[in-house]
């Protein structure tokens, strides 16, 4: 396999998202894995700002030349920004899904992090698993 590009510094789900916290924001996008495994990504259905999503809820879809994804909010916290530039030029998610290629910023709620995130090594022994 292929070791794909799993920056140590951010947080991971098993359903393939990623989140950066800095202070009480939260950014997320999908990992480099996934960008991989959908091919071509050719459209993103992205929430509103203002929008209250739980940790694990359904907050978009992601399109695909293959497949249409169901994107899951890693955090729980209000939608304060939207990447309005993946309407325009949805690849980028496929070229620097850590970078330009965020999708949503979330003001986080107060409490600890959900216990369900991974690090860096437990999402790399996670896809090594699936990829058995």
């Amino acid at each position: 396999m292929n070791d794909p590009n799993i920056p140590e510094d951010l947080l991971y789900t098993e359903s393939h998202e990623w989140v950066r916290i800095d202070g009480d924001v939260a950014t997320v996008g999908i990992t480099d894995h996934a960008q991989t495994e959908l091919g071509d990504v050719v459209y993103l259905d992205m929430p509103k700002v203002g929008t209250k999503l739980e940790s694990k809820e359904v907050f978009g879809t992601v399109e695909s030349v293959k497949t249409v994804s169901d994107l899951y909010s890693p955090v729980s916290g209000e939608v304060i920004e939207v990447n309005t530039a993946l309407n325009e030029h949805s690849e980028v998610v496929n070229t620097d899904p850590y970078g330009e290629g965020w999708i949503i910023r979330l003001k986080l709620g107060g409490g600890a992090l959900p216990g369900h995130l991974l690090s860096a090594e437990q999402y790399r022994r996670h896809i090594e698993e699936g990829d058995r």
